[in-house]
């Protein structure tokens, strides 16, 4: 089984980007060579993790990047979007680790010498447990070191990076994070989620300019995660809370991003729960970006609740991943197009898209029909997407490999390619060799084009 396109499709065009995505805490281990983060702390506290696991190994990718590097060349694709952990390049006294500086310029040279574009994201979660001891994202002077963390990376990195990322998704790090208690450092109240927020943001703005000054020759920009809400009928009621599910899970991080503003919702939150804004905050979150990231897997349906203006229904009999979220790619198409009317965007990437599956490893082979379907199908949402007008220039399979999946710990698979914790055995499932196909068809219709 393979993926296929429209013969007329930009995504068919070498200028398209294709990549495939990781992240630091989720693959690296090597535990020993950097600092704890809220990750560590969060892996070690009872009843976290669903599997009570860690990622103190994961895939072992601090002694096996080259191997992995190797495994990335050989999918073809054009570039690698990877994160990099803050504990690992910066001491605890902020000075410059250069064993982990080391580690991802190695990364950075092979990329570049197997002619591979280099993503890097300069945050996916991991924030030193030392900074979270001070207040973390809650403290607005967690800004400013991230402002100087990424100042010294983008230094240290020179030339050698095609696009930074600011942040991966702040939503999950402060809604997940500071307010529903489910990712890492695990609090649970409705204020330190919008705080969190407001500085997770503005430490975006403090590192956007400095990338633009260390590095003015990348793309620079934030990744977003989007989860399109969608009302439960079609009664004013649901409409309505539809419409304040999204305003405080999608646009309270995009709007103030593009508009300088946060949604009006800001104004119907109780006073203890708004975010502290100083003078001149807005301006600086709202800096222009060279690109905007956008991660999508799913959709939210939406009832009105006369607690709490809105609430989430499960859907019965509809398809899911493993991981319990519905597959529905027409969401896909229509976030993006809302997007693109909503905003003034600049470039859309597609950082991450994909599915957890269950997967079963049998004599080498991985058949995960299921989740090339999933790709196959949002890859056409994509295309419909570019059609209807939106500047989409690339697209990143999440993820790579198997890994460490947060609060699921090792129970669910994303990946194109299947790790086998034991041995740390890489395996390139079905999809990961469809997804290979379709990138390398590219030149053999290009170059059919041009005859």
């Amino acid at each position: 089984m393979k993926i296929s396109l429209p013969k007329n499709s930009r995504l068919q065009s070498e200028a398209f980007t294709f990549g495939v995505a990781t992240a630091s805490f989720q693959i690296e281990g090597g535990v020993d060579s950097r600092q704890t983060c809220i990750w560590d702390t969060f892996c070690a506290t009872p009843d976290k993790i669903r599997d009570a696991s860690n990622g103190d190994v994961a895939c072992n990718h601090l002694n096996l990047w080259q191997e992995d590097i190797a495994l990335i060349a050989s999918l073809g694709v054009d570039a690698y979007r990877f994160s990099i952990a803050w504990g690992r390049v910066l001491n605890q006294d902020g000075s410059i680790n250069q064993q982990g500086v080391d580690f991802y310029i190695g990364i950075l040279d092979e990329l570049k010498r197997r002619n591979i574009k280099a993503f890097v994201t300069l945050y996916h979660w991991d924030l030193p447990q030392h900074i979270e001891d001070q207040g973390g994202w809650l403290n607005r002077d967690t800004a400013y070191l991230f402002k100087d963390y990424a100042d010294k990376i983008s230094q240290a990195f020179g030339d050698r990076v095609y696009s930074y990322a600011t942040l991966n998704e702040p939503f999950c790090s402060s809604y997940l994070g500071y307010e529903a208690g489910i990712h890492a450092p695990g609090l649970m109240k409705k204020a330190y989620g919008r705080q969190s927020a407001h500085h997770l943001l503005l430490a975006h703005g403090l590192a956007m300019q400095v990338l633009q000054k260390n590095s003015p020759n990348s793309m620079n920009g934030i990744v977003l995660n989007f989860t399109p809400c969608y009302a439960l009928t079609q009664s004013a009621a649901d409409i309505q809370a539809a419409k304040q599910a999204d305003d405080y899970f999608n646009q309270w991080y995009i709007k103030p991003i593009f508009d300088a503003a946060y949604p009006d919702l800001l104004a119907a939150l109780a006073p203890e729960d708004r975010p502290e804004i100083h003078d001149g905050d807005l301006e600086l979150i709202s800096q222009p970006i060279d690109f905007l990231g956008v991660n999508f897997y799913t959709r939210a349906v939406y009832q009105a609740d006369a607690e709490h203006g809105f609430v989430q229904v499960d859907l019965p009999g509809v398809p899911k991943t493993d991981i319990g979220w519905e597959i529905y790619p027409q969401a896909f198409t229509d976030l993006l197009v809302s997007l693109d009317q909503i905003y003034d965007l600049p470039p859309i990437f597609i950082t991450e898209n994909g599915a957890a599956m269950d997967d079963k490893c049998i004599d080498g082979r991985v058949d995960d029909l299921d989740r090339l379907s999933y790709y196959q199908h949002h890859l056409t949402a994509v295309d419909n997407a570019i059609v209807q007008g939106v500047n989409i220039q690339g697209y990143f399979a999440w993820s790579l490999m198997d890994n460490f999946e947060w609060a699921e710990g090792y129970l669910k698979r994303f990946g194109i390619v299947y790790v086998d914790y034991a041995s740390q055995t890489r395996t390139i499932k079905a999809s990961g060799q469809a997804y290979s196909d379709l990138i390398r068809s590219r030149a053999h219709l290009t170059n059919n084009n041009n005859k």
